[in-house]
């Protein structure tokens, strides 16, 4: 039988329930101009040094957020780093199915200038001042024919991520580990999104991984923690 994807509020509802199991810090973050809140979660020690991984900035790709939740419900992140989670970036648009925001927002076209969507003020804001050693950010693409992901800065980090899907078993896509110019790449999309931002301004290392929507939800949901645990794992504690 296929995994059922959870509702929004049962996501929401997961992750505080952390509290009371995990030494997870909860928290909401407001998206000024619209009626909803962002989820921001904190886990380990913060004097080491801070990874971040963001989930679902669109709504129609749901094995990042749930792959995200289960890391952190297994205890399953490097407790080398501290870590900040955004665990569904796109509230609205995870409960509608859909890629866009409820208000027809690609929210990942949006963070430039310090937000053009609700979604993306809240986390520029909220985000302002730190700095991290890994930043990631956790996608689906209707198209591929496996697991795949862009990548700044990553000084390999990529190229393991996607060796431990492998020999997972899991199915890769032919262009494997892509390394786009940022500048250009900003260009082509008409914006910055949340990867291309922190690459300028926060992170030292910033991937996108990309699992293949085709397949099985549990099976996307496998990959990205894979992909999730691999690089954290290859990222230098300084």
């Amino acid at each position: 039988m296929a995994m059922e994807r959870p509702t929004y509020r049962e996501l929401e509802r997961r992750w505080k329930a952390l509290r009371a199991s995990r030494d997870v810090r909860i928290r909401e973050v407001a998206c000024v101009g619209a009626p909803r809140t962002l989820l921001c979660a904190e886990l380990g020690d913060p004097s080491r040094p801070l990874i971040t991984i963001a989930a679902g900035v669109h709504g129609d790709e749901p094995a990042g957020a749930l792959a995200l939740l289960a890391l952190v419900e297994d205890d399953a992140l490097d407790p080398r780093f501290a870590y900040r989670l955004w665990p569904c970036t796109n509230p609205s648009g995870y409960e509608a199915g859909t890629r866009a925001s409820a208000e027809g927002t690609d929210i990942n076209r949006t963070f430039g200038r310090g937000g053009g969507s609700p979604e993306a003020r809240a986390i520029v804001t909220a985000n302002r001042d730190y700095k991290f050693a890994l930043a990631l950010d956790l996608h689906e693409d209707d198209e591929a024919e496996g697991f795949y992901c862009y990548a700044y800065g990553d000084e390999g980090i990529g190229d393991a991520a996607l060796a431990a899907v492998r020999a997972s078993g899991a199915p890769c896509d032919p262009q494997g580990c892509l390394r786009p110019d940022p500048h250009l790449e900003a260009e082509s999309i008409g914006g910055l999104s949340l990867s291309l931002l922190l690459r300028r301004n926060a992170a030292a290392r910033t991937l996108t991984f990309e699992s293949p929507a085709r397949l099985e939800l549990a099976e996307r949901i496998a990959m990205h923690a894979t992909a999730v645990r691999a690089a954290c794992s290859q990222t230098t504690v300084k």
